[in-house]
This record gives C-alpha cells, sequence and structure tokens, in this order.
C-alpha cells in the first residue's frame, strides 16, 4: 500500500512558468484542487507526502507549510538519493511510495518508486517512463488525479467521498 507521496514542484504542483516582477519577486500559482488532495492525504488518512525539487523558492516553503507536508527538499541535484533519506526515517521501501515529475531530473526517482506518475504536459522520456500519464497537466490537477488514482487503487476512494458527503 501507498504509504508516502512524493511531488516535483515546477511543471508538476506548478504549470512550469516561473514569472518575475519589475523588482525581481518570483511568483508561481498553484491549484487548489491538489491542495485539497495533499490535505485529505495527509491530515485526514495520516499518510505522509514530501516535495522534493530541483530549484529552491520562498513560495514553495509557504505552500509546503500551508498543506502541512512533512518533507521539504529544495534545489536537489539527486532526488532518488533524498528519497532514500526518507525512506530510511520512516521505515519504508520503494513499493510504498508514489511519485510525480515531469522532466528527466526525476526519472531516477520515478524509475525508483512503486507507483510513478507524470503530468500531460512532461517530457516525452518522462511519460514513457511512468506507470501513469494523467490526463492532466501540472498545475492544473495532475496532482489531485494522481492522489485519486492511489485512493482508488488502494480501496480509499470511499474514505475520501465519505468526508464530504
Amino acid at each position: 500500500m501507498i504509504e508516502l507521496l512524493v511531488f516535483d514542484v515546477d511543471g508538476t504542483l506548478t504549470n512550469g512558468d516561473i514569472i518575475y516582477s519589475s523588482s525581481f519577486e518570483e511568483f508561481k500559482t498553484f491549484n487548489v484542487n491538489d491542495g485539497f488532495a495533499i490535505v485529505f492525504w495527509t491530515k485526514h488518512l495520516g499518510k505522509k507526502a514530501a516535495i522534493i525539487t530541483g530549484r529552491e523558492s520562498k513560495i514553495v516553503e509557504y505552500r509546503a507549510n500551508e498543506l502541512k507536508i512533512e518533507y521539504l527538499y529544495q534545489n536537489v541535484k539527486d532526488k532518488k538519493a533524498v528519497l532514500d533519506e526518507i525512506l530510511e526515517k520512516e521505515g519504508l521501501n520503494y513499493n510504498q511510495v508514489a511519485a510525480i515529475g515531469d522532466d528527466l531530473n526525476d526519472l531516477k526517482m520515478l524509475k525508483s518508486v512503486g507507483l510513478s506518475f507524470s503530468p500531460q504536459n512532461a517530457v516525452e522520456l518522462v511519460k514513457n517512463s511512468v506507470d501513469v500519464v494523467c490526463q492532466k497537466e501540472g498545475g492544473k490537477g495532475a496532482a489531485r488525479e494522481m492522489i485519486e488514482y492511489v485512493l482508488k487503487k488502494s480501496n480509499l476512494e470511499e474514505e475520501f467521498l465519505k468526508i464530504w458527503l
């Protein structure tokens, strides 16, 4: 059973655009439906979530805190090595992990986990290497689609729905 969800940020939790103001402030947009599902995963199911990203941004730190994501690693060159650290801390194995990423720096990590995903707008090599290519694009509900897939596969979909019905 999946116990840990791992998310890339740019191109996965966001659409991949990085916008700067004239004063060099960075802007990113996140999808509220993705966040809703992540909070359900951690708060209502008591499961783990991690963000492992190649860039560093205060905005990502803020979003991770807002969603109560326990593990946040930024400016990461080797995402699989960071995942190894998390697995050791949590006493989990790769088969208990689902991860989503969109670009080449995600590949090693995606190939190691039990269930791998990419958003629809991922690069072709990644899309051809994962278990599931989401119908949604990054920043437009791909993470929510991933979580719903995992919930259905784990027979937890009804638990997700009963909280709201």
